[in-house]
């Protein structure tokens, strides 16, 4: 899999999540503080990978910056991006069953080696299980719905799917 990765950090926290990345294989792209040349501020540096999903030269991305509140924020203001600030394996498996979370955002700030490890167990475990089997028919309304909030008009009705 393809996954862009961005921080605004060049920290162990940061490196440690590439390395792990490449350790189950995937291909990664870095952006921010993790590519020289690139700008490191974390909305710039989110929104370069989030983009990089967005226009299908990344699968995921995984956006990082001290809390992980600023990369998820940038992230999720790109079209077609639904970013999840996931601190737990719980909620890094809910993000991609309930709400089709293609990015993940991590706070640097509390991510040890195990964490990390059970959050990326977590991302993984769902997306290769096929998250759209574990939806029902509520999830795949929200998800729906979230695609018509992007659209220009947004969904007037506000009940679409339901």
């Amino acid at each position: 899999m393809r996954i862009a990765v961005s921080s605004d950090m060049d920290e162990p926290p940061a490196r440690l999540l590439v390395d792990e990345l490449r350790r189950r294989g995937h291909d990664v792209e870095l952006h921010g503080a993790l590519r020289d040349g690139d700008r490191a501020d974390w909305a710039w540096s989110a929104e370069a990978a989030a983009r990089a999903v967005a226009r299908g030269a990344a699968d995921q991305a995984v956006v990082c910056c001290w809390t992980g509140a600023g990369a998820s924020i940038a992230a999720n203001k790109v079209p077609g991006v639904r970013a999840a600030l996931c601190a737990d394996a719980y909620a890094a498996h809910g993000a991609r069953v309930w709400s089709d979370a293609n990015a993940l955002a991590l706070g640097l700030r509390t991510l040890s080696g195990g964490l990390l490890v059970e959050i990326l167990d977590a991302w993984f475990a769902a997306d290769a299980a096929g998250a759209a089997g574990e939806r029902d028919s509520a999830d795949r309304a929200n998800i729906a719905h979230l695609g018509a909030i992007e659209s220009p008009d947004g969904d007037e009705a506000g009940d679409e799917g339901a």
